[in-house]
């Protein structure tokens, strides 16, 4: 069964408001959701895998966009 897989735009966004979209989002879904945070403020470099390990959830990498990154996190229990 493939994951659920919800992208939140971000872009033109400082931080911590890419963060802070992807708590709220992340809050309500189901075990193994998957979420595509898309970027282009440099702290969310940092800061998207420091709140995952904080909270407990899958950091599953970052790429290089046209404009930004995508950064894919998976919802843990």
């Amino acid at each position: 069964m493939k994951a659920q897989r919800a992208v939140i735009d971000a872009l033109g966004q400082a931080c911590p408001i890419p963060v802070i979209r992807l708590a709220r989002e992340i809050e309500t879904a189901a075990l193994g959701a998957e979420f595509e945070v898309l970027s282009d403020d440099e702290g969310a470099k940092v800061d998207i895998p420091v709140w995952c390990r904080m909270k407990h959830h899958e950091f599953l990498g970052r790429w290089d966009r046209e404009r930004g990154w995508a950064f894919l996190v998976r919802k843990k229990g």
